[in-house]
């Protein structure tokens, strides 16, 4: 073996992934791989039209969204501006998992954007409005070499470049789920039928420059609009994917709000919270960011919406890097009972459990439960001791 031989052989045994002791690379170096692509529908002219500073970061948000909805495992091998590509290496998941993680991908896109939409005085709610952004999904099986380039991971071959030209096809429309034969052969028919039962499950091809012709299958994701709400969260379900606490707390409404908006304070009564860091030039502003390290790990928050009315102040916080409520929102209401009293709400909603055993997702909705009964009883005290010791939040 030359030495150029021997470069890509240790290219290649770097790219491979640990976990995936079961997946054995062929002779030449090729390894099964499921392809896995979400788009956003509608972002070059949202970036070029919306006419928002805020465009690019929302975007941002976006696909962190994505990331954070992977369901199936998966790894990102790159983001390219709209879209992300992932991939499993190994055997495929069932038809099941895969329309199951597609589901989950649109539902926490489009609850994200229906809450950004919601703050009516905001330009960038008004850009959302005139500019419908969406998903569509392309998914693939193929087979992939892996090369670890210095800290990137690489996938090459010709099922790459199928999935990356499948973006551009003969659908019409921009929100729906693309399947292409490579990846539908690997499945029972009577399966493929029963997960689309509730869309239309339709045919289509496309003749691509040195790939030839290429079969697909599409359903339009459109349907699962109406499992939509309002107010970001889905319909249906809320009850189930919702926890709730309330409690009188003895303080203006206002003065609540001051406490439970300040990161510097959310260690003095969120339980396990051993620290807080943020940007203190950006501190009590809407979108910025936050870390906190909560018992052994760490959670992001970010500031996302702040409502005032008559009769009540809403306040909504995204949480991302929370493994097991991926894409969850934390809102606070607080409703004014008299001028020196409030009834503090915290409805912490989530699109799902990062668990497949009943036993664990149970487990973890009753932890929470407490998680959230303890915090509101140490919000409720400090925002009491802050005001008695005459102390502004």
């Amino acid at each position: 073996m030359g030495l150029l031989d021997d470069m890509r052989a240790a290219r290649r045994a770097a790219g491979r992934r640990p976990t995936a002791a079961a997946t054995v690379a062929a002779d030449d170096g090729m390894v099964p791989a499921l392809l896995f692509i979400p788009d956003i529908s509608g972002f070059t002219r949202f970036i070029q039209e919306s006419g928002s500073v805020l465009a690019p970061q929302l975007i941002a948000d976006l696909l962190e969204i994505l990331v954070e909805a992977n369901t199936l495992d998966m790894e990102v091998s790159e983001i390219q501006g709209d879209a992300i590509l992932f991939y499993r290496l190994g055997p495929p998941p069932t038809i099941q998992e895969v329309v199951t993680q597609c589901r989950r991908i649109f539902l926490d896109f489009q609850n994200y954007v229906r809450l950004v939409e919601r703050d009516l005085d905001s330009e960038l709610s008004t850009a959302l409005r005139a500019h419908d952004l969406t998903i569509k999904i392309i998914v693939h099986f193929g087979k992939v070499s892996v090369a670890q380039i210095r800290q990137f991971t690489k996938l090459m071959g010709r099922d790459v470049i199928v999935v990356h030209r499948l973006l551009k096809n003969n659908v019409t429309g921009n929100e729906y789920i693309l399947l292409s034969d490579g990846y539908l052969e690997t499945q029972p028919a009577a399966d493929v039928a029963r997960s689309f039962s509730w869309t239309r499950l339709l045919r289509g091809t496309c003749m691509y420059d040195y790939l030839g012709e290429i079969c697909y299958r599409y359903a339009y994701l459109s349907p699962l609009r109406l499992l939509l709400s309002e107010n970001g969260e889905s319909s249906g379900t809320r009850e189930g994917n919702a926890l709730k606490v309330i409690s009188t707390v003895h303080v203006p409404a206002a003065y609540a709000l001051r406490v439970l908006s300040n990161f510097r304070l959310r260690a003095r009564w969120m339980p396990g919270v051993s620290e807080v860091t943020y940007d203190l030039t950006k501190a009590g502003r809407l979108g910025t960011s936050y870390k906190v390290k909560l018992n052994r790990g760490q959670i992001d928050f970010q500031a996302v919406q702040h409502f005032e009315d008559a009769d009540r102040i809403e306040y909504v916080e995204k949480i991302s890097l929370f493994r097991l409520f991926p894409n969850s929102f934390l809102f606070c209401f607080i409703e004014a009972a008299d001028a020196q009293s409030c009834l503090v709400t915290l409805e912490f909603r989530y699109g799902y459990i990062a668990s497949p055993n009943p036993l664990i997702r149970f487990g973890q909705r009753q932890r929470m439960r407490r998680f959230m009964g303890q915090s509101i009883r140490q919000l409720a005290e400090l925002c009491e001791q802050l005001k008695r010791e005459g102390r502004e939040s």
